[in-house]
């Protein structure tokens, strides 16, 4: 054979990846051209502490020669959380905290009990296991389907995850919930991921190393407004921890991030302003769209759904070209209709609300059922 021949065959020649990388899902977000107002992806809908962009000006090129460090700032963060530095784990968002969570601990024959409709990511990083999805639809009214959850658990399961709130929904799960799933779950793995934990003010971290099975996420790109430098966090016992920590790049969390968050912890005072915004927003825009007649669901996150019915598609581009983005929840399971909206600061959503009154005024079927 000749070279020529050779390299033909070898171009004719398709690599397949993994049976389960085939088969699983593919998440695609709606990103680009956003230079808009954004209120589709609950991020902070401002900037994030000016100590952060301090911080960012002071890092020089030596500075970024070296390896990343996370010990110094999981240390750090620790003494923030009131966790013992081990029980911390940094990690590049909170997207890499679940697939590594994923990858250590989900095996073939296992389960991941998932409550739905929820995060995506949690059924993407579950499907490239080997591990088996198995999903517990919320009812209608979209609460917390704990008894359904409790009746799912038997001996595969392994992790149970639990977006507390909750995305898209904004549901809440209790901490007697959490506690009951924990002991009908032992061998199971608990996480509870608080990625809105500032929006609602109620977490279960002080329970990390006192419930052996419960692990807590938490990110710092919505209320510290960090999106663009990816930075997440696992907290859990050293033992749990340990496994996580063998399957983790030890780089992956970069120097700049490292750098912001340090700045950031130590500006409370700004993440307390903001979250005070948002809260503030949030009341008045829900009040505002009761005064429309739109039907919501109740909220604990920095986000709402409202279920605009039959013109979801027309009110989103509608609200694009008013410069603001909003996100079409309806392919999740039972949001049919939906559409998300993330809450920013009061003078931000009185904007977004004159826009939802401007399109139901142009579109008398609007929020058709």
């Amino acid at each position: 054979m000749t070279p020529d021949q050779a390299v033909k065959d070898l171009a004719a020649t398709e690599i397949q990846p993994r049976a389960r990388v085939l088969a699983m899902p593919e998440y695609h977000p709606p990103l680009g051209h956003r230079d808009r107002l954004r209120l589709d992806f609950n991020e902070n809908t401002l900037a994030c502490s000016p100590a952060v962009k301090t911080a960012l000006e002071n890092i020089s090129a030596t500075d970024l020669t070296r390896y990343p460090e996370r010990e110094p700032v999981e240390a750090l963060v620790a003494n923030y959380l009131d966790v013992a530095p081990e029980q911390v784990l940094l990690t590049n968002g909170v997207d890499e905290a679940i697939h590594v969570l994923c990858q250590a601990f989900l095996d073939a024959g296992d389960e991941l009990l998932l409550p739905v409709p929820t995060y995506t990511m949690y059924e993407i990083y579950a499907s490239s296991t080997d591990a088996t999805l198995r999903k517990v639809q919320a009812a209608d009214d979209f609460r917390f389907p704990f008894e359904s959850l409790l009746g799912a658990i038997n001996a595969r399961t392994r992790i149970i995850a639990i977006a507390n709130p909750n995305s898209p929904t904004g549901s809440v799960a209790t901490r007697e919930q959490i506690l009951a799933i924990a002991q009908a779950a032992p061998g199971a793995i608990i996480l509870v991921d608080e990625a809105y934990f500032h929006f609602y003010g109620q977490s279960v971290i002080d329970l990390v190393g006192k419930v052996p099975n419960l692990v807590v996420a938490r990110t710092f790109s919505k209320a510290y407004g960090l999106a663009g430098l990816r930075l997440g966090l696992l907290a859990g016992p050293e033992s749990l921890l340990r496994w996580v920590r063998r399957v983790l790049s030890p780089y992956s969390v970069n120097s700049v991030a490292l750098a912001a968050l340090t700045a950031a912890l130590k500006d409370q005072s700004y993440i307390d302003w903001y979250v005070a915004q948002v809260k503030q927003a949030r009341a008045e825009f829900l009040s505002g769209l009761t005064g429309l007649g739109l039907d919501y669901w109740p909220t604990e996150a920095n986000f709402v759904l409202v279920n605009i019915g039959a013109t979801h598609r027309e009110f989103v581009a509608a609200m694009r070209e008013q410069g603001i983005l909003v996100r079409d929840r309806s392919a999740d399971p039972g949001c049919l209709g939906c559409v998300r909206i993330t809450i920013g600061t009061p003078e931000q959503m009185r904007t977004a609300l004159t826009a939802v009154e401007s399109f139901l005024k142009s579109n008398p079927a609007g929020a058709s059922k």
